[in-house]
């Protein structure tokens, strides 16, 4: 890794840093949507999934397992590794999701149904505006932490192939749009400031490259040569809890079956299109 130019370090930082702020284009769109259709939502969300799900096992999860192979000769000590990395993902991102109260969770979507009938109360004479910006404010909060782990799995993965990095962005980036709105929709009916609720959503997004930059920093050193193994099993896991747990669940809700499956279909197909192309 110590061949790394500046320019690629660059590179990875501003792709963390479009999936990050994406959550930016959720907020305008629950601004100016009115008679919404979440088809191409969670079309979208099942595509995310695809690429994420396909990217970690034939090419994230293989890189670390030979990452690991090459570092200790030796092909069972590799694979063990990786799997330990890989499932260390998943379990931290268990327990950050754990750590966040399921009413302000952003990885807990809701369905139209149930933003109609937000809009319907906040323009009661009965509504509490303060609890109502609390939430908006706490889920913002749970957002940035959220996005930690999700911008060091971006960063690490476009320091060491730029192609892959821009497929995980674009995914990370799409995921991102519902969590945009489920901050700005709350921010924006408890203080009617489109303003207020469009800076609120833009910086929960912060919190990805912020995360990419402490959690590279803070690991780098101490890795060393290890340390494209031990991040891509990290990055793998991370990927697939993320995908399991809040891509499909959320296309599901704002779909149907048939709309998440083809999603994950398509996903699958142009990740794996992109790797062949691009290896060719």
């Amino acid at each position: 890794m110590e061949n790394i130019s500046f320019n690629t370090y660059l590179i990875a930082f501003l792709l963390t840093l479009f999936a990050g702020l994406s959550t930016s284009i959720g907020a305008v769109l629950a601004f100016f949507s009115k008679a919404k259709n979440y088809t191409i939502l969670s079309l979208g969300l099942g595509f995310s999934a695809g690429v994420m799900i396909y990217v970690s096992f034939a090419e994230i999860l293989v890189k670390s397992k030979e990452s690991f192979t090459h570092l200790y000769n030796n092909a069972v000590t590799g694979e063990l590794l990786a799997l330990l990395c890989f499932f260390s993902g998943i379990v931290l991102s268990a327990i950050i999701d754990a750590l966040i109260p399921k009413d302000v969770n952003p990885h807990e979507p809701k369905s139209d149904a149930q933003l109609h009938v937000l809009k319907q109360d906040v323009h009661s004479s009965f509504i509490d505006h303060k609890k109502l910006r609390r939430t908006g404010l706490f889920t913002a909060l749970a957002i940035g932490i959220h996005n930690f782990p999700e911008g060091f799995a971006t960063f690490s993965a476009s320091l060491s192939d730029v192609t892959l990095g821009v497929s995980i962005a674009l995914a990370i980036a799409i995921h991102n749009i519902p969590e945009g709105m489920a901050v700005s929709l709350p921010i924006y009916y408890s203080t009617k400031s489109k303003k207020k609720a469009f800076w609120y959503a833009t910086s929960s997004g912060f919190a990805e490259p912020i995360g990419a930059l402490v959690g590279f920093f803070l690991l780098y050193p101490l890795m060393q040569d290890a340390t494209l193994a031990i991040t891509f099993g990290l990055v793998a896991g991370i990927m697939i809890y993320i995908s399991f747990d809040e891509l499909l669940p959320a296309s599901r809700i704002y779909g149907n079956a048939h709309t998440t499956i083809l999603g994950i279909s398509l996903g699958m197909l142009v990740m794996a299109l992109s790797l062949v192309l691009f290896k060719g």
